[in-house]
């Protein structure tokens, strides 16, 4: 299969890493190569990354060539070891485009989709933990605690209980063999607002990836990685990873932490850069790519 991915926020995170030859950028989430290849043309030196080898395998092939680009199969959380790798300390620039591509979600076999039946996979780097791991092993109380936590998911106990109890007959190997559990799960009002197996394949997927982990680590070290004036920016799309995002950037931008009713500033803190107003898809963009419709980009910059 082809790996297309339809890069969301195209224009305005380019836009963002505000590029020329002088920038190295690296971009974290390199996929199949749509927001790194556009970045190859304006930067300096571009480290593409992605933990996928089916994404690494397409960006050999479609930027390998290229002088200024360096092509690294790793997860982006590692960014100090990446650079230290490469004999760098320093970058202008990380983008991150977070979640799961159009291509896992369209490849079945990958099993991030409740749309196909497929194994349970949902692994990013085609190694580790899996979601069958997960359905099968993890306690009710876990997969509950994860379902509502990470899926925002109120039938959550309901669906762990139900997946522990058809597990003990035999195991749960499918997506659509879980899909029928969720439904089964849920009253039929509820499964009318969206499709009902959405939020639990979300929480599995961030449990087998880590992917809250993995960003807060990637954020503490990409802000020691910056050089001044250099620029984070990271499409999110779901509220828990904005929230992560949006936090730690506002930390950052924020200085002082004294209360409110000190009179003079005692703490010393000072903004370490400043945050830039979020951009959401235009009505345009959703049209064609429907997918992108919960993005948003939220940009940082290191004084």
């Amino acid at each position: 299969m082809e790996f297309v991915h339809k890069s969301v926020l195209f224009d305005e995170s380019i836009q963002a890493l505000c590029l020329d030859k002088t920038k190295i950028i690296l971009d974290g989430t390199a996929g199949g190569g749509g927001h790194s290849g556009e970045i190859a043309k304006y930067a300096g030196q571009l480290i593409a990354v992605d933990q996928d080898p089916d994404a690494i395998a397409v960006l050999n092939e479609r930027l390998g060539s290229r002088d200024n680009v360096t092509i690294v199969n790793n997860n982006f959380s590692n960014i100090k070891s990446i650079l230290n790798s490469l004999g760098l300390d320093k970058i202008d620039g990380l983008l991150l485009d977070l979640g799961v591509s159009s291509y896992q979600l369209d490849n079945g076999e990958r099993g991030f989709s409740f749309h196909q039946d497929a194994p349970l996979d949902m692994r990013m780097s085609k190694s580790g933990l899996s979601a069958k791991d997960v359905v099968n092993t993890y306690s009710e109380q876990e997969l509950a605690d994860i379902i509502f936590r990470y899926g925002e998911e109120k039938f959550s106990r309901r669906i762990a209980a139900n997946i522990v109890k058809l597990r003990a007959d035999k195991p749960i190997e499918t997506t659509f063999e879980l899909v029928d559990i969720i439904k089964a799960s849920m009253p039929q009002k509820a499964m009318r607002e969206s499709h009902p197996a959405r939020r639990t394949f979300q929480a599995i997927r961030i449990e087998v990836n880590a992917e809250l982990d993995v960003l807060k680590k990637a954020l503490e070290d990409a802000f020691d990685c910056l050089n001044p004036g250099g620029r984070i920016a990271i499409i999110t799309f779901h509220s828990l990873e904005d929230r992560i995002v949006k936090e730690k950037f506002n930390d950052w931008a924020r200085g002082c932490t004294c209360p409110k009713e000190f009179p003079v500033c005692v703490c010393g803190n000072k903004p370490k850069g400043k945050v830039f107003k979020p951009l959401a898809p235009t009505e345009q963009e959703l049209e064609i790519n429907p997918r992108a419709r919960s993005s948003r980009l939220r940009v940082f910059e290191k004084y």
